[in-house]
């Protein structure tokens, strides 16, 4: 890969035999960061409902935070909701973070909703051509109906931002509100195994996927 050209330091080409300081360079591989800084974690959390998303919480409600390790301090990345369920990625990779949730990145979330009715064709469409909502349009990038029994639907939700309570409004103004939400994948990280208040640690080649989404 170095003698390729793939690989970079600081920006520029490397060569084999180089010797750099992990904590200070920047390595890169086809363009993507390498998270070669001392310390870095990366823990993939199943969030419960009931927890916040934040490092402290002022009401003294449990929060993701103390769900991991307290040391090395980490922080959430993005936000679900209180009454929201599903995965959440801690980490104290600032990049990482910046990346995953800035808008311009368009790094995509999947829920899953159980709702009210099941949303047919046309509701699907108003989804992903947009609504109007109080705080401007909203649309999801994908929609499709999983599954339906006893008057409820089973719908995925792709989006590609993260506003608040977005996905539970978009519903609702199409005429389905939500009765349960959970976050199964953000962008190509994804694990069914984890259950409520479980975590496990990124590997390499996912924190990888994450700066390539």
């Amino acid at each position: 890969m170095i003698r390729a050209g793939r690989v970079t330091v600081d920006g520029r080409p490397a060569h084999l035999g180089q010797k750099i300081d992990s904590s200070l360079a920047r390595v890169e591989v086809d363009g993507i960061p390498l998270p070669l800084r001392p310390g870095l974690v990366y823990y993939l959390l199943y969030k419960p409902a009931g927890v916040v998303s934040t490092a402290s919480d002022p009401q003294g409600r449990p929060t993701v935070v103390s769900l991991v390790p307290a040391e090395p301090r980490v922080y959430p990345v993005g936000r679900l909701d209180a009454d929201t369920e599903g995965l959440i990625i801690l980490t104290n990779d600032g990049d990482l973070a910046a990346r995953v949730t800035h808008p311009r990145h368009q790094v995509p979330k999947t829920y899953l909703a159980r709702v009210d009715g099941s949303p047919g064709r046309k509701a699907q469409r108003a989804l992903t051509d947009g609504v109007d909502l109080d705080d401007g349009p909203g649309r999801a990038r994908a929609v499709r109906l999983v599954g339906e029994h006893g008057g409820e639907g089973l719908v995925e939700v792709v989006m590609a931002e993260g506003r608040k309570r977005e996905v539970r409004r978009l519903l609702a103004a199409v005429g389905h509100p939500v009765r349960a939400l959970v976050r199964t994948a953000i962008g190509p990280v994804h694990d069914p195994s984890l259950r409520p208040g479980t975590w496990r640690h990124l590997t390499l080649e996912e924190v990888r996927s994450l700066y390539m989404a």
